[in-house]
């Protein structure tokens, strides 16, 4: 049987190889109009979450699917891995991100940043520079689009004690929007700061969407919950999984974050 290890690596070295793949094919959609290079990057996505399938035997899993409202949105998800920063695309006609300004002078890809429509903001630059990020990010929510956050600002480890920052309240005003709460489990399976990639199945909940109109308090109250309270449930029955697949697996790495 492949190792862990070695399959972990076959799709690290794989998924990379596809990017550089992606980053050449969407060359034309710099003349194109953004919805151009979001559709090659929703390729990418359901590529590479195809490929953890067949090459690490992780199994992605969408619930709450129907709870996606249409049109403009916030979506607050919970952040464990690099995972979610690339599949959650697939699920959102026009995704939006906002993102430190350095990703965008990367060659190529940060220039597909800047086509696609992504708000940069330059996190030296004080309060000023927050303040035109949430006028520009409700701008465009209001315009159509979904803006993806993770309302911890990082990544955090399984099991971790919740940081929710009160940006997302200040971002949920600002938007006048209904926000849609995500839970999942992607740490059990792709854990930050390393290229392990662990067996099983992941799951991403969409939770029922909170409307727009709450005081700020009582809104980050309200997802903080639902979203812990989610992802909870998931990582404890996906480290049940885990112990099973593990059983009998000589030499295997532990899960635990």
């Amino acid at each position: 049987m492949i190792s862990i290890f070695l399959r972990s690596l076959i799709y690290n070295v794989l998924f990379y190889v596809f990017l550089i793949g992606w980053l050449i094919v969407a060359i034309p959609t710099v003349v194109m109009p953004h919805t151009a290079i979001l559709t090659i990057a929703k390729l990418w996505s359901r590529q590479s979450t195809w490929l953890l399938r067949i090459v690490c035997n992780v199994k992605v899993e969408y619930r709450g699917v129907e709870k996606i409202p249409k049109g403009p949105l916030l979506v607050a998800s919970k952040h464990q891995s690099m995972w979610e920063t690339f599949a959650l695309l697939q699920m959102f006609d026009q995704p939006l991100y906002i993102l430190k300004r350095e990703l965008t002078r990367i060659p190529f890809f940060g220039w597909y940043l800047i086509k696609a429509g992504m708000i940069s903001v330059d996190r030296r630059a004080g309060g000023r520079a927050l303040l035109k990020m949430v006028r520009q990010a409700s701008e465009e929510v209001r315009n159509g689009r979904q803006l993806i956050i993770f309302p911890e600002g990082t990544r955090r480890p399984v099991g971790a004690p919740p940081d929710y920052k009160p940006g997302v309240a200040q971002l949920y005003a600002s938007c006048r929007q209904s926000c849609l709460p995500v839970a999942l489990n992607s740490g059990l399976f792709w854990p930050r700061r390393t290229f392990m990639r662990y067996p099983g199945t992941l799951v991403v909940e969409f939770l029922d969407p909170v409307p727009p109109g709450l005081p700020r308090d009582e809104f980050l109250k309200r997802i903080a919950v639902a979203i812990e309270d989610a992802t909870a449930r998931l990582v404890e029955v996906a480290r049940a999984e885990q112990r099973q697949l593990f059983d009998g697996v000589p030499n295997s790495a532990s899960t635990k974050a």
